[in-house]
């Protein structure tokens, strides 16, 4: 038995194709895994709880139950039209995973290994309320960034334990907090530093997880596992507290598991409990550390069985730039892909064959262009239809038998190279495998012109025929884990039921082989539509579909900001930043001390003296210990910032209106 289970998906927002980088991968991995005969479960779930969805909750006016609903059905509805098919989608705010959590959790305090520590916590004196994780920003205390309450994501992007925050300000009021101490909960992780030695010394999977974890594991602390919310599962015996978010999200792939185990007829113990199964986990490289260090060692603590391997993907970029929402370098799959009439299988292909699993994914709307029409369609589709067509109207029923000895060693050639990389988690090596399994078909039925045979040697003609035939069904035995919707249909025209399939049967003979009239199973991507998807991906590159829904404002609203124009006097790069310069800039009545994040697009030295627009009255603040009182205002192009500057010479202090 293999139990395969994928990071959960956050119900805080909708899917993008960064998603996609982990949940179709698995999905291929697992419909390849019951073609090789294997005893799959296939589980995945909505991470229901944690800050960041309370937070957004509250500021939609909606109770986090509301929120969380919106798009667990979302995700749902997206997997369904990609064809990415689990046993059973559940959710972490479920009763019966809360149960299951509580279980773990009483279970790793009965063995001794959570303890109670008074700490001290940010607190809001005027929302009357503690601060956890992302209620909270402040400075970080390892590199001075501007830092959430649980991790520097602007600078260092160390993790943060509750109380470590400098100087902090809630995230709601703006206030600025106050420590005070209350009693949290702690794991005792730094007592499986010797453990988890051991146990990533003969961990599976791929090389970019294991590596950061063994470098991870020599610097271990102990965990606080407990939040001032009351969205979450509760932590026993505290009424005022929940269980941390990272510590009940892993636990759904075992209260997944017991849901899909009851509509299946097994049992889940035997996989979580005896270590009867092997437990594969599927994930996004950010959350490694959660995967490779914290989860196992929990499971140790609490006696259940062990992961056997982790298979984490590479990052993902757009057109280049790395992913950002906030910038809009972002491919929606339903907005932008789905509601664009795109055949579900063409982004399968596209995220298995782009690269490696553990390599970075560039998506691009004309590479995704080049590949369908050049692969997808020019390749495989031109194979199956035209020998599929040509049979149906020649023959419309064949005998097999016949079939040439080089088709039958390609196609187990082609198998075993399938088999070795589904073992090796490398998608695209198995995806190449049948393209060139489709460019040695086009080639042997060029070459046997049964066009041509069938006008004075019949037989001939057949046997070449037969033999195309045997390459189609190949084809569509070897392809479907990839693009099940459109080799579904293609096996409706050879009469064969594609789920029932096994890798094996490509190489089976039919005694017959009874046709039908195939359907054309892939459609070109024109150069006006391309135009139209790379259209929508400058406006937003832009900013452009951001402006269009922004709240508009008053003259009043505009004369509140104070914006001059400054001359840059000075400017230094920030010791320990990349993209941090201290500016020191004349706005006419006084010099302004700002930090600004464009030194990966400016040098300090082509900076000095340069006509600058400055918002002047912006709320100070700090970046990496030094204090910014104001911003400098630029435009951004292909990524790179572009200093906003007069068209002329005018004085230092000139006011923009």
């Amino acid at each position: 038995m293999k139990l395969v289970t994928c990071g959960l998906p956050y119900a805080n927002g909708k899917a993008h194709i960064g998603h996609l980088r982990t949940y179709v991968p698995a999905d291929v991995y697992v419909r390849y895994l019951r073609m090789l005969g294997e005893d799959v479960i296939f589980v995945c779930g909505s991470d229901c709880h944690g800050t960041p969805i309370v937070v957004n909750a509250e500021q939609q006016g909606l109770a986090p139950k509301q929120l969380v609903d919106i798009y667990h059905e979302h995700f749902k509805k997206i997997f369904a039209e990609l064809d990415i098919e689990f046993d059973y989608y559940g959710r972490t705010d479920a009763e019966y995973h809360h149960h299951r959590t509580t279980e773990i959790v009483r279970k790793l305090i009965e063995n001794g290994y959570v303890y109670p520590k008074d700490i001290q916590l940010a607190y809001c004196p005027k929302c009357e309320r503690f601060l956890p994780d992302r209620y909270v920003e402040g400075i970080c205390p390892y590199c001075g960034a501007v830092a959430r309450g649980d991790e520097c994501d602007q600078g260092c992007g160390r993790h943060l334990e509750p109380g470590e925050i400098k100087e902090p300000r809630c995230k709601i009021c703006g206030s600025k907090a106050v420590f005070r101490t209350q009693r949290h909960y702690f794991f005792k992780l730094t007592e499986f530093k010797n453990f988890l030695e051991e146990y990533l010394s003969n961990l599976k999977g791929t090389e970019n997880a294991l590596n950061y974890a063994r470098n991870w594991v020599k610097n271990l602390r102990d965990w606080c596992i407990t939040r001032n919310l009351e969205w979450g599962v509760k932590f026993p015996g505290e009424k005022d507290l929940v269980v941390y978010v990272w510590v009940d999200a892993p636990i759904g792939y075992i209260s997944f598991t017991e849901k899909a185990c009851e509509g299946k007829g097994c049992d889940w113990k035997k996989i979580w409990i005896d270590s009867e199964g092997e437990i594969i986990h599927f994930i996004g490289l950010d959350i490694v550390y959660h995967h490779c260090i914290f989860w196992p060692a929990m499971l140790k603590g609490a006696d259940y069985a062990l992961p056997s391997a982790i298979v984490a993907s590479g990052m993902v970029k757009v057109e280049g730039k790395t992913f950002s929402k906030s910038r809009g370098y972002v491919v929606w799959v339903e907005d932008d892909y789905l509601k664009a009439g795109l055949n579900s299988d063409y982004l399968r292909y596209y995220i298995v064959n782009y690269t490696s699993h553990q390599k970075d994914l560039n998506f691009s709307w004309e590479v995704f262009r080049d590949k369908v029409n050049n692969e997808v369609i020019a390749t495989l589709g031109n194979f199956l239809y035209r020998v599929l067509l040509f049979a149906w109207k020649n023959f419309g029923e064949l005998e097999m038998d016949g079939i040439d000895e080089e088709v039958l060693r390609k196609i187990r050639e082609t198998r075993e190279k399938i088999e070795g990389a589904i073992e090796e988690w490398e998608f695209k090596v198995a995806s190449d495998a049948f393209m060139e399994l489709a460019t040695f078909g086009n080639v042997y039925f060029q070459n046997a012109k049964p066009w041509e045979l069938i006008k004075t040697e019949k037989e001939a003609a057949r046997k070449a025929v037969a033999s195309c035939l045997q390459l189609a069904k190949a084809l569509i035995i070897f392809a479907y884990p990839v693009m099940p919707r459109s080799m579904a249909k293609m096996a409706e025209a050879i009469g064969m039921d594609i789920k029932s399939c096994k890798l094996e049967d490509a190489t089976k003979v039919d005694e017959v082989m009874k046709l039908k009239k195939p359907l054309v199973p892939f459609e070109k991507i024109e150069d006006k539509k391309l135009e139209e998807l790379q259209r929508v991906m400058e406006k937003r590159f832009k900013g452009e579909i951001e402006q269009e829904t922004k709240e508009e404002i008053t003259i009043e609203d505009f004369q509140k900001l104070d914006i001059r124009i400054g001359k840059i006097v000075s400017a230094e790069k920030i010791k320990g930043s990349k993209k941090l310069i201290r500016l020191i800039i004349d706005i006419g009545d006084e010099h302004r001390q700002i930090v600004s994040g464009i030194a990966e697009d400016y040098n300090p030295e082509e900076l000095a003296g340069k006509l600058v627009a400055v918002l002047v009255n912006l709320k100070p603040a700090k970046f990496m210990g030094v204090e910014s009182k104001g911003m400098i205002l630029a435009a951004e192009k292909d990524g790179k910032a572009v200093l906003l500057t007069p068209e002329r010479e005018v004085e230092p202090g000139t006011r923009v209106c």
